[in-house]
């Protein structure tokens, strides 16, 4: 298959999951050949963006495991419409017939943009960017039912296989804290569903900033201030269903919590 094939494929799968995420309905199979290469993936990813038109609030980073293409991190956008503060009674969408999950991550706040043009930093450069620690869950979510079986281009494809984020309470002191250390737990319906700390997790929740503002140079794609990093889930990803109530705890006493409701 030639580049030009591809370009047209792209556009038309872009098409495909953008008209499927905004009636909230499956799709049964993957809609056209599965991106060869993160590089084809990515470019369905942008030709949604452009498709969805939605401001881009952030960006979730996901692990690929084994590596491919020399690479052991994906990235999607987070739309703004779609980042929610923790608040009593909060409830996030997932699309119920389709791929549905719920991730206990820390959430990194943008405070400066990156140099233009750099495209790979240390992770103290990385670091240096970041002006705000927050606990949150992510939501994993996608039209399509066998999404994370399909490899890291099909996740890549649909937004990274993002729905959402709950941004729960700062981490005061972050600079001086062991975040890679602290215990987390992701509890669904109150029964433990996975605990791990972040630094099982590659190289923590900056090696993931260092990843996300590298590739994102190398897309052509500015980051702007404020915007915000969901950096890997730390305990696993872990399925949930419409009425749902997933709590994650950091540290043994951080909680942020969320219900899950039917796009």
């Amino acid at each position: 298959m030639g580049a030009t094939d591809f370009a047209d494929d792209a556009r038309r799968i872009a098409r495909s999951f953008v008209t499927a995420r905004r009636a909230a309905t499956a799709l049964a199979d993957y809609p056209g050949p599965i991106p060869p290469a993160l590089d084809a993936a990515y470019d369905v990813q942008d030709a949604a963006m452009a498709l969805d038109g939605g401001a881009v609030g952030g960006w979730k980073v996901g692990r690929i495991n084994p590596p491919r293409e020399g690479y052991d991190r994906l990235a999607g956008p987070i739309f703004t419409s779609q980042i929610l503060a923790e608040s009593p009674g909060l409830a996030m969408p997932v699309f119920a017939d389709g791929f549905a999950a719920a991730e206990a991550e820390f959430l990194l706040r943008v405070g400066q943009a990156p140099p233009a043009g750099q495209t790979d930093f240390t992770l103290e450069q990385a670091t240096a960017l970041i002006d705000a620690v927050h606990i949150g869950i992510e939501i994993a979510s996608s039209p399509l039912p066998t999404i994370n079986d399909l490899g890291p281009t099909v996740t890549i494809s649909d937004f990274g296989n993002n729905n959402g984020l709950v941004i729960g309470e700062g981490v005061a002191g972050w600079r001086d804290a062991d975040l890679n250390g602290w215990p987390v737990r992701l509890l669904i319906n109150g029964t433990e569903a996975g605990a791990a700390r972040a630094a099982d997790m590659l190289d923590g929740p900056f090696g993931a900033a260092r990843f996300l503002f590298g590739l994102l140079a190398r897309r052509g794609i500015a980051v702007t201030p404020g915007q915000w990093i969901s950096t890997g889930a730390v305990t696993g990803v872990h399925p949930v269903q419409v009425g749902d109530r997933v709590e994650a705890i950091f540290d043994g006493h951080r909680h942020v919590a969320c219900a899950i409701k039917a796009a």
